[in-house]
């Protein structure tokens, strides 16, 4: 059984939730790139530009790349063989989504109810989090800010075995054509087909925080 601290898991989270407001992962930058590369407009060149200039700017002042620092959604897979000491593992979480949106002064945008009184939080708390129990001793954190830009135009749709792989395109190209520019073009798009309702809505989260040049196997 290997011990895993409380607080170790609350300054990790912490720093995920500032690095990943901050930092465009490699594989954005290498997506950036190739689409300089093989971008014909002159105002697409353009775009492309400010948004590399801006992911550097961002980085070597540790600012945030977007406004919207969106709902901090976790990944959690959390080995059988781990034990957490000195507290509950969401509550680590949670904590560490305060300290980092605190410490790293990020917008904070959730609020304690949706629909009346709409009262914020202070710390962007609570996070949404998603647990899944692996084998062995290991502890792995996947920490997503989503913006409610994209997330508003997020698209569930319910789909007959007739429909095909025809019927699933048309989903998702109608998705984007809603969203237009309001999702913050340019869009990773996460497509999740299959299970149940909240299990389809699960997968394509995942999909869209995998590695953007990753193919599903």
């Amino acid at each position: 059984m290997r011990e895993v601290q409380y607080e170790d898991i609350k300054s990790a989270v912490a720093k995920l939730a500032i690095d990943a407001c901050c930092i465009q992962t490699p594989d954005i930058k290498r997506a950036f790139s190739a689409a300089k590369g093989s971008e014909k407009s002159a105002l697409g060149q353009n775009i492309l530009d400010t948004l590399i200039e801006n992911g550097k700017i961002a980085e070597s002042n540790m600012m945030p790349i977007c406004q919207d620092t969106g709902m901090t959604v976790v990944f959690v897979e959390i080995g059988q063989e781990v034990h957490i000491v000195g507290g509950y593992l969401e509550d680590a979480i949670n904590e560490g989504i305060k300290k980092g949106y605190t410490e790293g002064y990020l917008r904070k945008s959730v609020v304690e109810e949706p629909l009346y009184e709409r009262k914020n939080t202070t710390n962007n708390s609570p996070a949404v989090i998603h647990t899944r129990i692996i084998k062995g001793d290991k502890l792995h954190l996947k920490v997503c800010p989503k913006g409610f830009g994209s997330e508003n135009k997020s698209i569930l749709k319910m789909l007959v075995p007739a429909d095909g792989i025809e019927g699933v395109k048309k989903v998702f190209t109608e998705a984007v054509k809603l969203a237009g520019p309001n999702a913050c073009p340019p869009m990773v798009i996460g497509v999740g087909i299959g299970g149940t309702m909240e299990k389809a809505a699960l997968l394509a989260k995942q999909a869209a925080v995998r590695e953007i040049d990753s193919k599903n196997p």
